[in-house]
């Protein structure tokens, strides 16, 4: 849209009592963003001289939100007037006193609105010269919906809202959807004239469209056939049937991008995902916030990958990532906990119920069981044995331990950090390594084994364990004789 001389308003002072939550309705989330978010969005793509959303319940949560996400976003207030005309009201007089262009009104809880659809009602607002343009949708439960009523010539009449429509009126099942263009200096003239005598006692923005209207002013309608871009939400049972459709949104877009997604019905994705061609993602995986998936990768089944990036190749299965690097061809998982601060290097491998934290593992380096690695630098190439423990905390502070290139550690090993282990070392198994190891050592400090004879005959007497060593001692005795 060409049109600079335009300011787009998103509606977010209501209440959203239906909600039941201690959030602003509009911070619920969808793919990864609140609803607030995406009408945001698709409010700057439009490329207008001015963005106002009009706050009040939980004003400054949101506004304190709005600071970090969409800094260029003025605030308008709404005063105890209640009403979508009076909210308008507010934030028109956040423009410019001379400004005269067009303005798109929106609603923050409506987040499947595209661009498409708001650039289609300017380019029809402003070849046709309206005073307002308006979209309309079809449904057909209408139920709490304002209704579009048209003169017998079907040109746009007025729009009554659900509490105040007749009988006759119910029964229609064009509804307005909620999203407006106004010439600016009309819609300031109708607002003026706007009055409450209605039933919820609320200055209605409709009611500015009927006015024009009876000014004969010219007022466009647009209808949209799909009616999930103009979903509203209420409550959580139409936020979880939003989310769900936008979702089925997302996984379309990367199937159509050469991407397998083997059943979307169960698959999640944010929407600031990145997923490159041949990429596979399998069933029960949510890939959430800012994740990248490299060419080829395999992600799934029931993986949470989040704020991470995958290498190409790479493969991550049965696993929780967060704030993770996994390289080209490395893998993870099965039920791996990659905490934030992992950088796993190309073809390395974390293995079955292994944790990390704060842990740089260096090319085609493996933790392949059974071990917490957790502020740690490991080169390239080495191997950490099962059952190890990066023991990095000591009461009071974290402390690092730097593990060289080639070294092979055995099983059941400690390391009591501060420490470093040089380029081919080896360590022992069982070993709690306390001190540095030099490189090409060997550390180890295995103790003395002692075996007490007949310990569980003489202390255990009668048990099973007693009984069956008995046997046994009987049966070795009689190959002997």
């Amino acid at each position: 849209m060409a049109e600079k001389r335009l300011a787009v308003v998103v509606l977010a002072a209501g209440a959203g009592t239906r909600m039941r939550s201690a959030k602003p309705k509009v911070m619920h989330e969808i793919a990864g963003m609140p609803m607030l978010g995406h009408v945001l969005t698709t409010a700057h793509a439009l490329g207008g001289e001015h963005v106002i959303t009009v706050l009040r319940h939980q004003r400054d949560e949101i506004a304190s939100w709005l600071g970090e996400f969409s800094p260029t976003t003025k605030i308008a207030d709404q005063d105890e007037l209640a009403g979508t005309g009076r909210a308008v009201e507010c934030a028109l007089e956040a423009l410019p006193a001379d400004f005269d262009g067009a303005v798109v009104v929106v609603s923050a809880d409506v987040p499947l609105l595209d661009t498409q659809t708001l650039d289609a009602m300017l380019v029809t607002h402003l070849e046709a010269g309206a005073a307002v343009t308006l979209l309309s949708t079809w449904v057909r439960n209408p139920a709490g919906y304002g209704r579009i009523v048209r003169s017998e010539d079907g040109e746009f009449a007025s729009i009554v809202e659900h509490k105040d429509a007749t009988d006759e009126q119910l029964e229609i099942g064009e509804i307005n959807a909620g999203v407006y263009v106004f010439d600016a200096a009309k819609l300031r003239s109708a607002l003026g004239k706007v009055g409450t005598a209605n039933a919820q006692g609320e200055k209605y923005l409709t009611d500015a469209a009927t006015i024009l209207k009876g000014e004969s002013e010219k007022v466009e309608l647009l209808s949209v056939a799909d009616n999930w871009l103009v979903a509203g939400v209420n409550d959580r049972y139409q936020l979880s049937e939003v989310a769900a459709e936008l979702n089925r949104r997302i996984c379309f877009g990367w199937q159509m991008a050469g991407v397998t997604i083997v059943d979307p019905s169960n698959t999640w994705i944010d929407i600031r995902a990145s997923i490159d061609e041949d990429a596979v993602i399998l069933p029960g995986t949510h890939i959430q916030g800012v994740c990248t998936i490299g060419r080829g990768a395999k992600v799934g089944p029931e993986v949470v990958l989040v704020d991470s990036q995958v290498g190409d190749f790479a493969s991550v299965v049965k696993s929780h990532v967060t704030g993770s690097v996994i390289g080209d061809g490395a893998s993870v998982g099965p039920f791996a906990y990659l905490r934030p601060g992992t950088d796993l290097g190309a073809d390395g491998k974390i293995g079955t119920f292994v944790e990390t934290k704060n842990a740089k593992i260096g090319a085609g380096t493996k933790v392949p069981h059974l071990s917490y690695v957790g502020d740690a630098v490991i080169g390239v190439e080495s191997n950490i044995g099962a059952g190890t423990i990066f023991a990095n905390y000591d009461g009071v502070s974290k402390h690092q331990s730097v593990i060289g290139s080639h070294v092979r550690t055995g099983s059941h090993n400690v390391f009591v950090a501060p420490i470093s282990i040089g380029d081919g070392a080896y360590t022992a198994a069982g070993t709690v390594v306390r001190r540095s190891v030099e490189p090409g050592d060997l550390a180890m400090n295995v103790a003395p084994q002692r075996n007490i004879a007949d310990w569980v005959l003489s202390r255990r007497e009668g048990s099973k364990a007693a009984k069956a060593a008995e046997a046994a001692k009987a049966a070795k005795a009689s190959e002997t004789d």
